[in-house]
């Protein structure tokens, strides 16, 4: 593993979801890493091929961000470390790096009886980041939601849905944005033109961290082989914050669209089966993913293929988040604009490009190369 040094002083990175798990994680690993405590492990943009890449060094990144949310970060970091997610000890170790975050936390929303519009909120947003900036000095932020799933908005709803309250935000003030939610953020039609005006880079929606990782590999093993796939039904078990929160139907829909675009995309046709989602408390931070692949070989003869991905969600997605934070705060620096679909490889729902992991990791080499060639 390498350490990218950072090309320019200071890079903030926003939370919308500031005080949930996969953010209290990110901070946390970040800490841990640039500490010389544990491994990057899992974090892509610190291997080999993007060390010169000008990526902002770990150490140079700044914490804040949106949460309705009351529970401080060292809290947070201690519960996590109850349910296994972070190491036994990390939290006091790293205690002054979760506090300095967490002083940087604002409150979000809207909140219940907030009589404030739409344009209002976005501004109040708006003006807390722009403050962040100022206040700790860093050269660029970068705004990225890791908060809980949010059904899709009504086509009538005369409403912006929170997440691109945040998105309209980290436009106005003049960052660089990135989705790791299933929920709509800067795709709707309300901001198209703000997006397009604003010369901002943006990245992807929904981060692809298991059973959807998994989908992207095996799919294209199935064209390749000229295997006809019948059916391919899935199921996932969690709890914590994402179990809860999709157990909304709406919401549980708007995640199950980016599972199974993938296969949609891959295989040409969307097959038979669905994905189900059921919220299991007592599995705290960790989910199971089984998925039953029915599929036609040589001369018609049926087989099956079940997978099993068990693992704590949170740890999955914290290196990606750390990774896609810097990639777009350089993309930022190199004055490129708009939709990254190099950034693919690590979404359900990217902005273009291939569908299949090996062709989204090409993808993302390449990137990395033209990051170089920019400096």
């Amino acid at each position: 593993m390498t350490t990218n040094d950072s090309t320019a002083g200071r890079t903030g990175v926003w939370f919308v979801g500031a005080r949930g798990s996969v953010a209290t994680t990110a901070v946390a690993g970040c800490a841990a890493v640039t500490a010389g405590l544990h491994p990057a492990t899992g974090m892509v943009a610190e291997t080999p091929p993007f060390a010169e890449s000008g990526l902002p060094a770990l150490s140079s990144l700044v914490f804040g961000g949106h949460d309705t949310a009351s529970c401080p970060l060292p809290k947070r970091a201690e519960a996590l470390t109850a349910a296994g997610v972070l190491p036994h000890g990390l939290p006091n170790t790293i205690a002054a790096e979760l506090e300095a975050a967490d002083a940087e936390i604002r409150i979000g929303g809207p909140m219940p009886g907030d009589t404030r519009g739409d344009d209002e909120l976005i501004a109040a947003f708006a003006d807390d980041i722009t403050s962040f900036v100022r206040r700790t000095g860093v050269a660029r932020a970068v705004v990225v939601n890791v908060s809980s799933t949010e059904p899709e908005p009504a086509a009538d709803d005369p409403r912006l849905p929170a997440s691109s309250l945040y998105a309209a935000a980290a436009i106005k003030a003049g960052c660089g944005y990135v989705n790791f939610t299933p929920s709509t953020g800067l795709r709707t039609a309300a901001l198209a033109d703000a997006v397009e005006a604003s010369g901002l880079p943006h990245a992807g929606r929904d981060g692809k961290t298991g059973q959807t990782l998994l989908r992207s590999v095996l799919a294209p093993m199935f064209v390749q082989r000229a295997l006809d796939v019948r059916a391919w039904s899935g199921t996932n078990l969690l709890g914590g914050g994402d179990g809860a929160a999709l157990a909304d139907p709406a919401a549980a829909a708007a995640k199950n669209a980016g599972k199974e675009r993938v296969l949609a995309d891959t295989l040409g046709t969307a097959p038979e089966g669905e994905v189900h989602i059921d919220d299991v408390p007592a599995l705290g931070e960790w989910k199971t993913a089984w998925d039953h692949i029915a599929f036609d070989g040589f001369l018609g003869s049926r087989m099956i293929l079940q997978t099993i991905w068990q693992g704590c969600d949170s740890a999955l997605a914290a290196p990606l988040v750390l990774d896609l934070a810097r990639l777009v705060s350089r993309a930022h620096e190199a004055g490129l604009s708009g939709p990254l679909p190099e950034l693919g490889f690590y979404f359900k729902d990217p902005d273009g490009g291939p569908a299949a992991l090996a062709e989204q990791f090409d993808a993302l080499l390449s990137f990395a190369e033209r990051l170089k060639e920019s400096k």
